[in-house]
């Protein structure tokens, strides 16, 4: 069976379209059916059905899938233990990572791992820590600098690299911006602007904000810190935000009760062997925390 015919089939199962596929995998279209026909033909039935524009496995394209996931990635780790005997930092470094964390705490890193390792490639990839950590798990992606999750997850290997404390801020002109110290019950009588559901830092707010929770009013969600800075900035709301993001665009409320913190850190798969690249890319990461 063709790794390669394998790997284009894969693509094509996860995007749900040809097209999609052969963008994924640099290839033209009519090269990316001429490899799922191929290896329909060495089967001796059909992988996908078309359902208007996007496809759909068949029974034996859903029967395949999780077998050719388990190749590929045997591939995959039997490549990354080669190429760590030789101790060459070089080749493809797939690293994911929030837009908060990229750009606050990734810099120095980046600098210093491209500076000594000009040949890696590197495709950094900006997302939620969520779905890097998906991603990660998944095999698509070799690491991620983000928001540690709550909870452990057997498949992930997770390592602290910051402490990242949230304070609670308002407009210098919101109507909480004139108390030196406030109760928790204040926060209540004023729309919130948190992230969405589902990631971690809202759920942190509101862990830290339980005896409140069902009496929150909250008024927008977005996943993009720098965003929600910005609506506070004007008065639609108060927030958490780290501190490297208030400025005096921000009045930070001070509510003697709470604590907020998150950890930011590195995110591995817990069965996968790091490739050279990753590793020392974490190692300058450890190094200019």
């Amino acid at each position: 069976m063709n790794i390669a015919d394998l790997s284009t089939f894969l693509a094509v199962a996860e995007s749900g379209s040809f097209s999609h596929a052969a963008e994924r995998s640099f290839l033209t279209q009519p090269a990316v059916s001429k490899r799922v026909a191929a290896l329909e033909a060495e089967l001796g039935a059909r992988l996908f059905d078309r359902v208007g524009r996007r496809v759909q496995l068949t029974p034996t394209g859903s029967a395949l899938l999780p077998q050719a996931r388990a190749i590929l990635d045997g591939v995959e780790e039997a490549k990354r233990r080669i190429t760590a005997l030789s101790l060459e930092i070089a080749g493809p470094l797939r690293l994911g990572t929030s837009y908060h964390v990229g750009l606050h705490r990734l810099p120095t890193a980046l600098r210093q791992f491209y500076t000594a390792h000009p040949r890696v490639q590197l495709d950094l990839r900006f997302m939620d820590s969520e779905a890097a950590c998906t991603a990660v798990e998944h095999g698509e992606l070799d690491l991620a600098v983000v928001t540690l999750p709550r909870g452990p997850n057997p498949r992930l290997r997770q390592e602290k690299i910051w402490d990242d404390p949230l304070e609670i801020v308002v407009s210098p002109a919101h109507p909480l911006a004139a108390h030196r110290t406030l109760s928790l019950q204040a926060l209540a009588e004023y729309p919130a602007i948190l992230p969405v559901p589902g990631a971690t830092t809202r759920e942190l707010v509101l862990a830290a904000l339980a005896p409140i929770r069902r009496q929150l009013r909250i008024g927008l969600e977005t996943n993009y810190l720098e965003l929600i800075k910005m609506l506070v900035s004007i008065g639609l709301g108060w927030s958490a935000l780290p501190y490297t993001l208030i400025d005096d665009n921000l009045k930070v409320v001070q509510i003697e009760e709470i604590r907020i913190v998150r950890e930011l850190g590195v995110v591995t798969h817990a069965a996968r062997t790091l490739s050279n690249a990753a590793a020392a890319i974490i190692e300058a990461i450890r190094t200019t925390r």
